[in-house]
């Protein structure tokens, strides 16, 4: 008697080969860097953000399964997730948001920033918490480009609302876009007056530069906090830029613990991982 998944004994072994190879594949990708045990504090929030390129890896292979592999292996409870396909062509019409929230376990809140070859493109927020609201600001492009957008969630973080936003800044040498959406990040944020605030994503741009300034206005970058090292995150084949970021809003009740660059060929960038540890409610901003 055959299984069902495996009709007929040559076909069973490729299938068999098939999974292997892919299971093979998933485990090098998430043990390239050590694993660090989540903490045991119920304080203690494990936060991640991540530039996955459509799940395209270095090897020019769509593998979402090896980006999957590397969320859950990193155990985080909430996930910032950019470059995200939704029904687009080039990922063969699949829901990567909804396919990631039945690989990793968690709920996914997506964001369409603008529709690309027939189907969606933004950011993804993948939580274990649960979801009070959730929202997307299109900034204003001050030119016609890219649009890009601030993907907020309010989620229950044991008993106590907390504020999580995403975003993916362009990417042009000229800073006055990225400029701009950091005043609109820094106004939305106004709306979360007494919450713990939390913020990550790809900012293309450096620490030192003028969109590194103007962010630190609002917000502490949890790499200078607690990081060890450069903290590069682009490109993942040979990493030589700190663009990635996962910042804790000023005046509010969160401090960092610990954080981390993950080893990866996934995506042409690297996850960046922290510990963060909520204490008492926010004074009013």
């Amino acid at each position: 008697m055959t299984c069902g998944l495996w009709p007929g004994r040559r076909s069973g072994k490729r299938m068999a080969l098939k999974w292997l190879s892919l299971l093979l594949a998933c485990f090098i990708a998430g043990c390239s860097s050590p694993k660090i045990p989540p903490s045991t504090s119920p304080s203690t929030i494990r936060v991640m953000t991540y530039n996955i390129h459509h799940a395209e890896g270095l090897d020019g292979k769509v593998d979402l399964l090896r980006i999957a592999e590397i969320i859950s292996r990193e155990s985080p409870d909430v996930v910032a997730l950019q470059e995200v396909d939704k029904g687009v062509l080039r990922t063969q019409r699949r829901d990567l948001p909804d396919e990631l929230a039945a690989l990793t376990k968690m709920t996914c809140v997506f964001s369409n920033n603008f529709h690309y070859q027939g189907g969606e493109y933004g950011n993804a927020i993948l939580t274990r918490f649960p979801v009070h609201a959730a929202s997307n600001l299109h900034y204003k492009m001050l030119q016609p480009i890219e649009q890009r957008g601030l993907l907020q969630v309010v989620v229950d973080f044991r008993g106590q609302k907390l504020v999580f936003m995403n975003t993916h800044l362009d990417y042009h040498r000229d800073d006055l876009e990225r400029l701009h959406n950091v005043d609109e990040i820094k106004e939305t944020l106004r709306g979360y007056t007494g919450m713990p605030a939390i913020l990550c994503g790809d900012f293309n741009d450096v620490p030192g530069s003028r969109v590194h300034a103007k962010q630190k206005e609002s917000f502490a970058d949890t790499w200078e906090k607690v990081g060890a090292g450069d903290g590069y995150t682009h490109s993942s084949a040979k990493p030589q830029k700190r663009i990635d970021y996962i910042w804790i809003a000023k005046d509010t009740p969160v401090r960092a613990v610990k954080a981390w660059v993950v080893e990866s060929d996934a995506s042409d960038h690297l996850p960046l991982v922290a510990e963060l540890e909520l204490g008492l409610p926010a004074k009013p901003r």
